[in-house]
């Protein structure tokens, strides 16, 4: 397996640090860079071609945001993952339209941390499924008003790639969904991969916002 390449970026010199330390002692990866705001962030990727970004959501200046929002406007193949004091903060879903794979609280053990660098790195998983449910809930109960304007049906996929969505954006992994629709792992793989093709998506997690966005899936 090859080296996880990572920029942590957080204004909190302890929480980066400290963020670092854990990264560094897991095997596979490396720390190449470190950022104190969104801005010194977006030179990093663009210097250092990470494949993960540990993005802080409020930083000065050029916030987490912000940073997401003109890495993923680069084309950089760097995956963010947002790091927040709240399950439920605004600013993560947010972030998940902006370019985002996932996020993770600050509180995260070292083991689940590991765990969701690697997941979005493989671009297979997507970060804590329940919690994610919960705040595209959230987002989905607000007023049509308020909601992606150009948000609409998939009407390229066929009924097989449209269930196999639905499973995505309710957090399953592609051996559940095998388990689900009585098929292969490598099947499910192909549907996903025909899926993000088609709807023009990066990963797993955008999957899951387009399906809630467009009424596909309804929150619990």
């Amino acid at each position: 397996m090859s080296v996880v390449r990572i920029v942590v970026a957080d204004d909190q010199r302890l929480v980066r640090e400290g963020l670092v330390v854990l990264l560094d002692a897991q095997p596979g990866f490396e720390v190449v860079g470190q950022a104190t705001d969104g801005l010194e962030a977006v030179t990093a990727v663009e210097q250092l071609h990470p494949d993960i970004v540990l993005m802080d959501v409020r930083m000065p200046g050029v916030d987490g945001l912000e940073a997401t929002r003109r890495i993923a406007a680069t084309g950089s193949n760097a995956r963010i993952i947002m790091l927040t004091t709240f399950d439920l903060d605004e600013y993560v879903y947010t972030a998940l339209r902006l370019g985002a794979s996932g996020f993770l609280l600050k509180d995260a053990s070292a083991h689940l941390l590991a765990e969701a660098v690697r997941a979005v790195a493989r671009g297979d998983a997507m970060l804590a499924p329940t919690v994610t449910r919960r705040l595209l809930g959230q987002f989905t109960r607000r007023p049509a008003a308020h909601r992606a304007a150009d948000a609409s049906r998939p009407t390229d996929l066929t009924a097989r790639e449209t269930e196999v969505l639905i499973h995505v954006a309710r957090g399953l992994s592609n051996a559940e969904i095998a388990h689900e629709l009585v098929i292969s792992d490598q099947t499910v793989k192909t549907h996903v991969a025909r899926i993000l093709d088609k709807l023009r998506l990066r990963d797993r997690t955008q999957a899951a916002v387009y399906a809630y966005e467009t009424g596909l899936v309804q929150p619990e």
